[in-house]
């Protein structure tokens, strides 16, 4: 993967804080995101490094490495191996050297050779050159490709449901199969869907975490659901059947005479499906919000004064 200057990508100093990082982010996805651009090639490249620059930043121990290891960070803890190893060897070779009069020693595979052919040797290229092919099997080493990450924004119905989804990452088209019952910010791992191996190596894996939408009419609580129904005056005094949805039809409930505001009932399995749990779903509450009428007819006025003297 080509190298890129995270910083600039963001507009930031590498001295940025991390409340800087996160506006700078929020500023430029907004202005180069697809929905806003569509069809504009550029600007959906620029929102994938601006997304991957995030990623990236928004890490602290990501961050770290990067700002240590530089286009590298992602093979940083193998590249710092590698160049301790290099200076264990040449340590050996100055003393095997020392002891035997310069030329009887013992010979090193470093012996002419500079810092840039060594990690060439042992990445492969990965160090920014091509492979030097010494040693056995090419003297290269097969890495594990970078792992990508994608947010995905689907509403709360559809993720009630077992659907199908595609979107675009790094160019590539990608189908997934979304369980019902996902959860706002819950991630999945999409195996060998990340950045190409080096050297042959495997590919990388795709996380993806979900963005749960809210919905105007129900809010979700783990697998349950909360529901407000509005209830007229005759029906809270009276009793009665009233109607209320959920997500996939509409069922009668009876109201009790003199049903108080707010009072909240329970219907069984009817709020959100459980995760990969076929079948078994958490509970819709509702509850009543009595109205109160507001513009009562002469007659109606009547009625309730005489009920008010008879309640004395």
């Amino acid at each position: 993967m080509a190298y890129i200057d995270y910083y600039k990508i963001l507009g930031i100093e590498k001295s940025a804080t991390e409340d800087q990082i996160k506006k700078a982010f929020r500023k430029l996805a907004r202005k180069h995101h697809p929905d806003m651009n569509p069809g504009d090639k550029e600007a959906h490249q620029k929102f994938q490094q601006i997304n991957e620059a995030n990623e990236v930043l928004s890490d602290p121990e990501k961050r770290k490495k990067y700002d240590k290891y530089g286009e590298h960070w992602e093979h940083g803890e193998e590249y710092e191996r590698a160049r301790q190893q290099q200076q264990g060897q040449r340590q050996y070779q100055q003393q095997q050297y020392d002891f035997g009069g310069g030329q009887g020693g013992f010979s090193s595979q470093f012996e002419g050779e500079d810092f840039s052919d060594f990690f060439q040797s042992m990445f492969g290229g990965a160090a920014g050159g091509r492979s030097t092919g010494r040693g056995s099997g090419g003297g290269s080493s097969r890495f594990k490709g970078a792992d990508l990450e994608a947010h995905l924004e689907i509403p709360l119905r559809s993720a009630s449901t077992t659907h199908q989804q595609t979107f675009t990452i790094e160019g590539k088209s990608i189908r997934i199969n979304i369980p019902a019952g996902v959860s706002n910010e819950q991630k999945i791992k999409l195996k060998g869907y990340g950045q190409p191996g080096v050297n042959n190596g495997p590919a990388g894996d795709l996380y993806i975490t979900f963005k749960i939408t809210p919905d105007p009419q129900f809010k979700r609580l783990n697998d349950d659901l909360y529901v407000d129904k509005e209830l007229d005056l005759y029906t809270a005094v009276l009793g009665g059947d009233v109607m209320v949805d959920t997500l996939d039809s509409t069922v009668k409930i009876k109201v009790k005479p003199g049903t108080q505001n707010d009072t909240r009932v329970r219907l069984k399995g009817k709020g959100f499906p459980k995760y990969k749990k076929s079948g078994e779903s958490g509970d819709l509450f509702v509850s009543f919000k009595v109205k109160i009428p507001t513009k009562l007819t002469a007659r109606q006025q009547e009625l309730f004064e005489e009920l008010s003297k008879s309640d004395k």
